[in-house]
């Protein structure tokens, strides 16, 4: 787990959508406003954000174009809006649900969701892996407020330190811990120690970051994931667990566990992690291609990932 400061941190995550402003006004509306309301502004305004935003629009037709190479151009930029739109109603969601009660947030779940089959976790803890896909806030919600686990997010901080604010500020309020990537030299230190108690760290892999990589092959196409989650797996005994939280045709929304990847601990540790995130890379790639329009990356996704100045968020 690197913990090298890079000067241009923020490719991976600072879009027109993520900054202080828009935020706070979309959290005070959310707030104060009925529901359907909310979701009126944010139709309205991702449709002036896919047209104004021509740098992120751009790059999510063209990270489209790799994963659907038979999809037209019409259909390329339809798929890219509707990425803008359901992305802003999950912000909504997610906003919303730090105010209800867990019956209430039971009442959003689909009855596709699939969380209860994960269980409890043993002495290793379990490691909950994700990925750019569905609404990542509120699963930790959902894992925290219905499934009761004792629940750690591994996160690099926003680039925009009032929407990092916003952020840790809901998270505490659920009783989620936050672990800063690069915060200290014990971020490592700190997640072992919350799995050997039993716990539950959830960690987002599907973006490099310096040189916490390790190269997967990813819709035909060699790239790099976070090599992180392998390793503290591997060093901690916890399995490794694909989740993701899909948004569903209806509004509500389907927890997806996967079925455990365990890190081989008995040969050479670099094998075993490299099959570890190629195994969670393939899953992955099950999921994207279900729900093109649930997976988030505002920016060029094949040539960044590759760079290795990048940073992840």
């Amino acid at each position: 787990m690197s913990d090298d400061p890079r000067p241009d941190e923020g490719r991976w995550h600072q879009h027109g959508l993520s900054t202080g402003l828009i935020f706070g006004l979309t959290r005070w509306g959310v707030t104060h406003l009925p529901k359907a309301v909310s979701y009126a502004i944010g139709h309205v305004g991702t449709w002036i954000a896919f047209h104004l935003m021509k740098a992120e629009t751009a790059a999510l037709i063209d990270n489209y174009r790799v994963i659907l190479p038979h999809r037209t151009e019409r259909e390329l930029r339809a798929l890219t809006l509707h990425a803008y739109r359901t992305y802003a109603r999950e912000v909504i969601d997610f906003i919303r649900s730090t105010t209800k009660t867990a019956k209430e947030l039971w009442t959003w779940m689909s009855p596709l969701n699939n969380f209860d089959r994960v269980g409890r976790p043993g002495e290793n803890g379990f490691l909950f892996v994700t990925a750019h896909v569905g609404n990542i806030e509120l699963g930790a919600v959902v894992l925290r407020a219905l499934y009761e686990y004792r629940l750690a997010v591994v996160l690099l901080p926003e680039h925009d330190p009032r929407v990092h604010q916003h952020r840790l500020e809901m998270r505490r309020k659920m009783g989620i811990e936050t672990i800063e990537v690069r915060q200290d030299a014990e971020t490592a230190l700190r997640i072992r120690r919350f799995l050997s108690g039993g716990g539950t760290v959830a960690m987002v892999a599907d973006r490099p970051l310096g040189r916490d990589r390790v190269e997967v092959e990813f819709f035909g196409r060699r790239i790099f994931f976070l090599r992180s989650p392998a390793i503290m797996a591997y060093l901690s005994g916890a399995p490794m667990i694909p989740s993701f939280i899909l948004r569903q045709p209806d509004g509500s929304y389907a927890g997806l566990a996967l079925d455990p990847i365990h890190v081989d601990r008995s040969g050479d540790r670099e094998t075993a992690v490299q099959a570890a995130m190629q195994a969670f890379a393939t899953a992955l790639e099950g999921v994207v291609r279900q729900h093109p329009h649930l997976w988030y990356n505002f920016f060029p996704y094949w040539t960044t990932t590759n760079d290795p100045d990048a940073a992840t968020g």
